[in-house]
């Protein structure tokens, strides 16, 4: 299996952290030197290691932010 590329260009948040030091964080990431996306996942403290995650465009991004916004919490 090929290796994954990946540069985190900024986090934008995280939203919780285990405690092993696992964090769930909110970052914009290239994947494989393409345009980078949003993306939400569990990373080890040094971010060598990644847990399963969700990756979104833009336009996903928006959509999961009206979705939420319409939840009644």
């Amino acid at each position: 299996m090929a290796d994954i590329k990946y540069e985190i260009k900024e986090t934008m948040g995280i939203l919780s952290e285990s405690p092993k030091g696992w964090k769930k964080e909110v970052n914009l990431i290239s994947w494989n030197d393409n345009a980078p996306k949003f993306d939400i996942r569990d990373w080890d403290p040094e971010h060598k290691k990644m847990g399963k995650g969700v990756t979104l465009t833009n336009e996903e991004l928006k959509k999961l932010r009206d979705v939420l916004n319409e939840m009644e919490l």
